[in-house]
């Protein structure tokens, strides 16, 4: 069960992947955002983690997977499994690390090698606690979104400024206006589950016809715990 008495079984599923180079704070990102911690000692992830959180967007339970890549070059082969059907891509770079913005375009060509169905994609510059160490302006971030249609936020996953808009207004109302149509037929499920009639729905493995088209400028939980992200 939920906190709202939902069965687990019961809710809509969505699938959310964070990728970007090794140190640019993955993984604090997500355990600020399911746990609402930080942890400076956390090390670097090998392979794939992955983590859940249930949350409600505009009045409709949903259960998110979060899956946590490894940055380094020797496990990129696991990444396009999870890659594929993902509905939410995190794309992440260090604010105070330049390579790591410029290794965006690298990281969504690999996206678009896997024919990634149609998603919602965000753009994040990571630890703006570094602000007399920035590298990266937030001008730069922004037009890079804009110029693929990407969502923009910077954020500190350190003492979680910006957490809240970017989470709970930019993705999730993006989610809705992406899926509004399974949105409305999961509520209209709810409905006809009231009358006698039951069925649960799972859209981490929903196909969709026209996968998303970028331009880029120039489960297993079989793991091992992490080097320093942040």
């Amino acid at each position: 069960m939920d906190d709202d008495g939902v069965p687990v079984e019961d809710l809509m599923k969505l699938k959310l992947i964070v990728v970007g180079n090794q140190g640019t704070g993955k993984t604090c990102i997500l355990n600020r955002f399911v746990n609402e911690t930080f942890d400076e000692n956390y090390q670097a992830t090998i392979g794939l983690d992955f983590q859940s959180k249930n949350v409600s967007i505009h009045d409709q339970d949903v259960r998110l997977i979060l899956y946590d890549t490894a940055g380094q070059e020797k496990f990129r082969s696991l990444i396009p499994m999870y890659i594929r059907e993902a509905q939410i891509i995190l794309l992440i770079y260090d604010i105070s690390d330049r390579e790591s913005f410029e290794s965006i375009p690298k990281w969504m060509k690999e996206i678009l090698d896997v024919k990634v169905s149609e998603a919602v994609f965000i753009l994040i510059g990571n630890k703006i606690d570094l602000e007399n160490e920035r590298k990266v302006s937030f001008e730069e971030g922004k037009k890079f979104a804009e110029e693929n249609n990407f969502i923009f936020q910077e954020v500190s996953a350190k003492d979680g400024k910006n957490f809240e808009t970017l989470f709970e207004v930019q993705i999730f109302e993006a989610v809705y206006n992406k899926f509004k149509r399974e949105f409305d037929k999961r509520e209209k499920m709810g409905y006809e589950d009231e009358q006698g009639n039951s069925e649960t729905i799972d859209y981490t493995n929903k196909t969709k016809e026209n996968s998303v088209k970028l331009e880029a400028n120039n489960n297993n939980q079989n793991v091992k715990k992490k080097k320093k992200c942040c």
